[in-house]
C-alpha cells in the first residue's frame, strides 16, 4: 500500500504552526502603535520576497532537505553541510528558551507557589515529548502540528476580537490616530529585525519534499495561503495586545501572558476561567511549535549523507526509520541548558540568555546562504523545469535576493549592538566553534573517500 502523502491543507496548517510564535510576535508591541506600521512593512519588504523565493524553489527541487538540497546544488557539498549543521545546533539551543516559557507561564497561569524544581521537571519533560514524537515519525509530527495551527488561528483570532471588544467597553489602551502608525527611522531599523525572526520557517515543508503530495504545485499553493494568513494574523494579534495594554507596559517577555489576562476581563467574572483556558491553548502550542522546528532540523541535518560524517547523528530507529539520535542529541543539549537555567540565580541567570542569543545567530545563518542559492540557480540552471518563478524576470530575482540578504544581515547586526564582554565572546567564539565543527563535518567526508 503506498505511503499516503501530506495534502497541501496539512501542509498549510504546519508552515502555519513553524511560523506563528506566540511567545515572541509581543516584543514590538512595545513601541506601540507604529509596530502595526513596521509588521506591514516587513510582510511586504521581506515576508513576501521570502516566501516566492521557497515557493520557486520548493516547487523547482522538491526533494527532502529543502535548503540543504538546494543550497547544495548551488554552492556546493560544504556549504550544504555547514547550512544543515547550523539549522539543527540552532535549534537545539532554542528549544530549552521555548520550554522555560512553558514552565513559567504554566507556572502563573496555574501553579503559582511551584517551585524551581518542578518547573525545571516540566521543562525537560517537554523536551523528550517532543524527541519521542519526532522519532515516531513524519506523519505524528504533521498531525500535531496541523491541530496547534488551528489553535494557533483561533488564539490570534480571540487577540483581536477581545481587543475590538474591550475598546468599546473600557476604550482603547492606546491611542490609533493616524500619527502613531508612523514609525522612526530607529523602531523600524531596531524592530523590524525582530520581526523577520517571527516570520521565518516557510523552507520548513521542504524538508520532508519526498512525503508532499504534488509539491511543484502545492508549495507555491500553500505559500501564498499560509502567508496571507500568518501576517493578517500577526498584525490583527498585535492590535488586541495595543488595544488593551499601554505599550510603555508591554513586557517583551511575558507581553502575551499579560495582554491576554487583560482582555480576558471582558467576560466579566468569567475572564480568569476564559483566560486558562486560552492560555492552556496556547502552552500546547508552543510544544507544537518545537515539533515542527526539530523535524525540520533533523530532516535538513540528514541530507547531509549523515552515514559517512557522524554514525550517531545518521542512526536510525528500527522500528520508525527516523533518525532517532539526532532528535535524542538534540533532548540533551536542550535539557542540560534548562538544568543550568533553573540552577543558576541572579546575574548568572544571564549566562543562559546570552547562550540563547547565541543560538540566534545560528539560527538566521542558514538564510544567509539561502537567497544567493536561489539566484545562482535561476540564472545558472536552465535544464530544471520552473513550474513556478518568482515574478519579475531578473530584476524580480535581484530584488528579491537583495532584501532577503538585507533584513537577514540586520537581524544578525542586532544581536551584537548590546551587551557586555562575555556576551559578545560567548557570540563570536560559539558561532568559530560551531562553524568549525560543521566544517570538521564536511572533511570527515572527504578523508573517508580519500581511504
Amino acid at each position: 500500500m503506498a505511503e499516503k502523502k501530506v495534502s497541501l491543507l496539512k501542509m498549510i496548517l504546519f508552515t502555519v504552526c513553524g511560523i506563528i510564535v506566540l511567545d515572541t510576535f509581543v516584543a514590538p508591541a512595545a513601541i506601540g502603535v507604529s509596530s502595526i506600521t513596521i509588521w506591514v512593512l516587513t510582510a511586504i519588504l521581506f515576508f513576501i520576497p521570502y516566501g516566492l523565493v521557497n515557493a520557486e524553489l520548493g516547487a523547482a527541487y522538491p526533494e527532502d532537505g529543502g535548503i540543504f538540497a538546494w543550497v547544495k546544488r548551488a554552492f556546493g557539498e560544504m556549504n550544504a553541510t555547514m547550512v544543515g549543521w547550523f539549522y539543527w545546533v540552532s535549534i537545539a539551543f532554542w528549544m530549552p528558551a521555548v520550554f522555560i516559557a512553558f514552565s513559567w507561564w504554566f507556572q502563573l497561569a496555574y501553579a503559582p507557589e511551584m517551585s524551581v524544581f518542578w518547573g525545571a521537571a516540566i521543562a525537560v519533560c517537554l523536551c523528550w515529548a517532543v524527541v519521542l514524537i519526532g522519532i515516531r515519525g513524519i506523519e505524528l509530527s504533521v498531525a500535531v502540528t496541523n491541530v496547534a495551527a488551528i489553535l494557533k488561528v483561533a488564539v490570534l483570532m480571540i487577540f483581536g476580537g477581545l481587543g475590538i471588544a474591550y475598546g468599546i467597553k473600557n476604550g482603547f489602551a492606546n491611542s490609533f490616530a493616524l500619527r502613531e502608525f508612523i514609525p522612526s527611522f530607529e523602531d523600524a531599523l531596531i524592530f523590524a529585525p525582530a520581526i523577520v525572526y517571527n516570520l521565518l520557517g516557510f523552507e520548513l515543508i521542504s524538508s520532508i519534499a519526498g512525503d508532499l503530495e504534488k509539491p511543484e504545485k502545492n508549495i507555491p499553493k500553500m505559500t501564498v495561503m499560509a502567508g496571507g494568513m500568518i501576517a493578517f494574523l500577526y498584525v490583527f494579534g498585535t492590535f488586541g495586545i495595543l488595544a488593551a495594554t499601554p505599550a510603555t507596559s508591554v513586557d517583551p517577555l511575558d507581553g502575551f501572558f499579560y495582554a491576554l489576562q487583560e482582555l480576558c476581563a471582558v467576560f466579566g467574572a468569567a475572564g480568569p476561567a476564559v483566560f486558562k483556558i486560552v492560555i492552556g491553548i496556547a502552552l500546547f502550542t508552543l510544544m507544537a511549535n518545537m515539533i515542527s522546528w526539530s523535524m525540520g532540523g533533523v530532516e535538513i541535518l540528514a541530507a547531509a549523507d549523515l552515514e559517512k560524517r557522524s554514525p550517531m547523528l545518521a542512526h536510525k530507529n528500527k522500528k520508525y526509520g527516523t533518525h532517532d539520535y539526532s532528535y535524542v542529541f538534540m533532548g540533551v543539549i536542550a535539557t542540560l541548558l534548562i538544568v543550568l537555567n533553573f540552577a543558576l540565580s541572579g546575574n548568572a541567570n544571564d549566562v543562559f540568555w546570552t547562550i540563547l542569543s547565541f543560538s540566534f545567530v545560528i539560527f538566521l545563518l542558514p538564510y544567509m546562504w539561502l537567497f544567493p542559492a536561489f539566484a545562482k540557480l535561476r540564472f545558472k540552471d536552465m535544464k530544471t523545469p520552473r513550474p513556478y518563478k518568482v515574478p519579475g524576470g531578473k530584476f524580480g530575482v535581484w530584488l528579491a535576493t537583495v532584501l532577503g540578504e538585507i533584513f537577514i544581515g540586520l537581524s544578525i547586526i542586532l544581536l551584537f549592538t548590546k551587551g557586555d564582554l562575555l556576551y559578545y565572546l560567548t557570540l563570536i567564539i560559539g558561532t568559530l566553534l560551531t562553524a568549525a565543527y560543521g566544517f570538521w563535518l564536511y572533511r570527515k567526508d572527504e578523508h573517508t573517500i580519500e581511504k
